[in-house]
């Protein structure tokens, strides 16, 4: 049973190992779609939320993007107003325009054209700086923090989990009523890196942008690729 509260449809279990590692073997065991898996003790937290897509995957790695915008939203609402959080379209998380922990998305199979019986979506979210505990920031890894690094001591992760699984519900709502606009149009506000030279799995180019199914566009020259949302799927273990 879960402390935390969470809304209709939705269900808590804590665990004491890796987030998205327990919410796939309860995936497979055919757990219902909304239940949320999070390990809140340590220097980082990580919670992860099951999904129980109607859609090929191809559409349905949306829900990658999507669950970066309700954290983006659960931590701007939770986080001093000074504090920009932005989204990677890899799933990587920029605190203050530094790395900050990353969404991952997993599921049983790649296929790409075919429904996935399950999909993990969750985030890992470092508290404290790797190298110092104390929250001292020694500068040995600039481009790397941690939230409470950032100026959001008073972030209480059972809070943020509660706040996550509200607006991430709230965005699938959105997503199922009115279809992808109105997530593109929140998400762009909030991608890091558009309209930079950027180097994705080994291709080079600027990032202008994505398809309907949040497919990164990487214009070369003349030429624009496409690399799908689900080359990032991690497989299930």
């Amino acid at each position: 049973m879960s402390d935390l509260s969470f809304p209709p449809l939705m269900s808590g279990e804590a665990v004491t190992g890796d987030a998205l590692t327990a919410a796939c073997a309860r995936a497979a065991e055919g757990c219902d779609a909304g239940l949320i898996v999070y390990r809140l003790d340590g220097a980082e937290m990580q919670a992860a939320l099951v999904f129980a897509p109607e859609v090929p995957l191809a559409k349905a790695a949306a829900m990658l993007p999507l669950c970066g915008v309700g954290f983006q939203n659960a931590l701007g609402a939770l986080s001093p107003p000074e504090v920009a959080v932005q989204l990677k379209w890899d799933g990587g998380i920029r605190i203050n325009g530094a790395s900050c922990g990353a969404l991952r998305m997993i599921a049983p199979a790649a296929d790409p054209a075919a429904v996935p019986d399950w999909l993990v979506v969750g985030f890992t979210l470092p508290l404290y700086p790797a190298e110092d505990p104390n929250m001292a920031q020694t500068g040995l890894n600039p481009d790397q923090t941690a939230l409470y690094a950032e100026g959001c001591a008073e972030v209480q992760p059972p809070a943020l989990v509660e706040a996550w699984a509200r607006h991430t519900l709230h965005w699938i709502n959105r997503w199922e009523d009115l279809g992808p606009a109105s997530l593109h149009s929140e998400w762009r506000g909030l991608v890091y890196g558009i309209d930079a030279d950027v180097t994705v799995q080994g291709q080079s180019g600027t990032f202008i942008g994505v398809d309907e199914d949040f497919g990164m566009l990487l214009r070369t020259d003349d030429t624009t690729r496409l690399i799908p949302l689900t080359t990032i799927l991690e497989p299930a273990l």
